[in-house]
């Protein structure tokens, strides 16, 4: 990675973290919309430095689950789990739009990540928090569709249109 592509996923790791720790009323437990996860699209066109931050933003972000009440060994769950499930989503959905800006298979990439994210975080939130597993799916999926799929589609749009292209490293 460059110099440039190590900034960039530091700046989105920080990104990403201060948006959980700042909302994280509404960014934890079962049902939650978790607006960092607007920035998640952003992977499709940005690549490795996307995905590395995205993926380490969640961990950091994640262990302010304690603010919130989230036992602490639930909390080492939920960072490991929930950066796995960012790193999986923001992975495939970047391979699925690679090279392409056609919408509709950049909203498709917005689909892979909500699936990955309910599937992930949706299995084992419910697991520690003693939810049935329905309910969990249920959660994070509402909350998904609205951050991913609704605010993070119209951010991937509107960063496109700004003309900000990836240098060539980043892809």
């Amino acid at each position: 990675m460059k110099a440039r592509d190590i900034a960039l996923s530091a700046m989105l790791a920080a990104l990403y973290a201060g948006l959980v720790v700042a909302l994280a009323p509404i960014s934890f437990l079962i049902f939650q919309v978790r607006v960092a996860d607007a920035l998640l699209p952003l992977s499709a066109v940005l690549g490795w430095p996307a995905i590395v931050g995205f993926t380490v933003g969640c961990f950091l972000g994640n262990l302010a689950g304690v603010l919130v009440g989230i036992p602490p060994a639930a909390v080492i769950v939920d960072a490991t789990g929930g950066s796995f499930a960012n790193f999986l989503g923001c992975y495939l959905a970047h391979k699925l739009a690679e090279d392409s800006l056609d919408k509709k298979r950049l909203f498709a990439s917005t689909l892979v990540i909500t699936a990955v994210i309910t599937a992930v975080v949706g299995t084992y939130l419910p697991l520690l928090l003693g939810f049935p597993l329905w309910m969990g799916w249920l959660g994070v999926l509402a909350g998904s569709l609205i951050s991913v799929n609704v605010m993070g589609y119209l951010l991937l749009l509107a960063f496109l249109r700004t003309r900000i292209r990836p240098s060539r490293g980043t892809r």
